[in-house]
């Protein structure tokens, strides 16, 4: 049995580059950038009306005039309206371009408009007011994101702006989870008394899917024949098996034997950990890895978040995000030498601190509490009482973290 660093140190060691791909930038939310944006002219690319006012020339204000005739109105996309006159003014909206001869906007409600004339109604104008200065933002050719830069929401739109219809992006692993046991059913089935419909693998995928990878899915029954057939064809055609089950010490845990026959060499089996104590990980002669969790909910969805999200992060090049602390809100004790994972509510409390309120469940088969958690709570292996105010690390759920 090792220890949950040692553990993590030899997953973190397996780390493959997956190559690159492009895809249409519309889909590429929650991908990681494999080449650099860079802006393709400046932005905003024009002097940018902010307001929907009236566009004048300062000097005029400067000479006392405070009545403009209003020449024209220029929309936004609209070619710009000069103006030739001290006393002329052209009516513009917001995200219109602001005439070469003029430099201040007056919004209208600083203006009273009437029979084609705009009149101050303040004497609160400044030069240059509500105007978004070309090359304000960013200047041709610099950069706007990165490579390994997780692409979000309001990047869609930055690279948007730049018309890069299409990016390179990391290739995700193909990746395939595996549930085991016979006493699991479909989702659409009526169970038995002794018999529970299929979650984890639904929970599994659900979580990838967060960080955009589409995994595929296969339940296998307690048969070793069986077992070895499909891990077989599972390791031909995946790079990472995602599997829930069977690598306890029961009489049908069959996947530790299988895994074996299949020349897929044993990295680590058992952590010094709760939940999640009987974790298998190994590697295939291929390449394709394997990361085996035990079957009980809680400790597939911790080991899940513990070393499998880590590991693909860093394999996809994403930026590292910083370690994620919280405050424990209660006196909370645990006896067995294993570091413990406790589940726990997360709040801000009023000087802002990230709380972390233990949701103590019955067990790691109780998945159901799960739904009422945020993150687990990282708590040391040399200790078994653990005081409120203390801090230690968190590991979230919400991939927004």
């Amino acid at each position: 049995m090792i220890t949950v660093e040692e553990a993590e140190k030899l997953i973190l060691a397996q780390v493959t580059d997956y190559g690159a791909e492009i895809i249409p930038f519309e889909m590429a939310v929650d991908r990681v950038l494999a080449e650099d944006i860079k802006a393709d002219r400046d932005l905003p690319p024009f002097n940018r009306v902010t307001m929907d006012g009236v566009a004048v020339n300062y000097n005029s204000i400067e000479g006392g005039i405070s009545t403009f005739k209003i020449k024209a109105t220029q929309a936004a996309g609209n070619q710009p309206i000069d103006i030739e006159q001290n006393n002329e003014c052209v009516e513009v909206m917001t995200g219109a371009i602001l005439p070469d001869t003029t430099d201040t906007v007056v919004r209208y409600e600083d203006l009273e408009v009437r029979a084609g004339l705009a009149t101050l109604t303040t004497s609160e104008i400044k030069r240059g007011q509500n105007i978004h200065y070309k090359g304000d933002d960013k200047k041709q050719d610099e950069l706007l994101a990165h490579a390994g830069q997780v692409i979000t929401p309001a990047l869609i739109g930055v690279i948007a702006s730049v018309g890069e219809v299409e990016l390179r992006v990391k290739k995700m692993p193909r990746v395939v989870i595996l549930s085991s046991g016979n006493e699991l059913i479909e989702v659409s089935a009526t169970p038995s008394p002794y018999q529970i419909r299929r979650s984890n693998c639904y929970t599994v995928q659900a979580v990838l899917k967060q960080h955009g990878l589409e995994a595929g899915m296969l339940h296998i029954p307690d048969d070793p024949e069986i077992i070895i057939t499909q891990l077989k064809t599972c390791l031909q055609n995946y790079d990472v098996l995602l599997l829930s089950g069977g690598v306890s010490m029961g009489k049908f845990d069959h996947i530790p034997k299988a895994l074996d026959e299949l020349k897929v060499e044993k990295l680590f089996h058992k952590v010094e950990q709760r939940p999640g104590k009987p974790f298998w990980f190994g590697k295939h002669e291929n390449g394709a890895l394997v990361f085996a969790f035990p079957g009980n909910p809680v400790a597939t969805f911790m080991c899940l978040h513990r070393y499998f999200l880590p590991w693909l992060q860093t394999t996809l090049g994403a930026e590292p995000k910083p370690p994620l602390y919280a405050v424990l809100n209660n006196r909370y004790s645990f006896q067995p030498q294993l570091k413990c994972f406790l589940q726990v509510k997360l709040h801000n409390n009023e000087y802002c601190q990230l709380m972390a309120t233990p949701v103590e469940g019955n067990g790691s088969g109780d998945f159901a509490n799960l739904a009422d958690t945020d993150a687990f709570m990282e708590l040391p292996l040399e200790r078994d009482v653990f005081k409120r105010g203390e801090v230690f690390r968190v590991w979230p759920f919400d991939h927004r973290f």
